[in-house]
């Protein structure tokens, strides 16, 4: 089976290095202080270190699509409040 595009981008891209299976947590705050933590230290990013993290985040919500349960879903999008408050974003309406 070949290897899907999406894939290529998270292992080669030029935006920043995450983690390791931190968009698997189950804790938002977590999730949302690594994507900080990462886009903050990493040298290959084009833009501002939230665009930066808020665009990994969203990424991995949509390459995952149907495979990724509502539970998980769930967290993933308070981890965007989370990344919003730790960078002093106002929330999204």
């Amino acid at each position: 089976m070949p290897r899907k595009w999406s894939n290529e981008v998270t292992e080669h891209s030029n935006a920043m290095d995450t983690k390791p299976h931190i968009f698997e947590s189950h804790d938002p705050k977590a999730i949302a202080k690594s994507l900080k933590h990462s886009a903050e230290e990493s040298h290959r990013r084009k833009s501002s270190p939230y665009r930066s993290a808020m665009s990994m985040l969203t990424f991995y919500i949509n390459r995952a699509g149907k495979n990724l349960p509502d539970s998980q879903l769930k967290v993933l999008e308070k981890a965007k409040d989370e990344l919003r408050a730790l960078f002093g974003k106002p929330a999204s309406a």
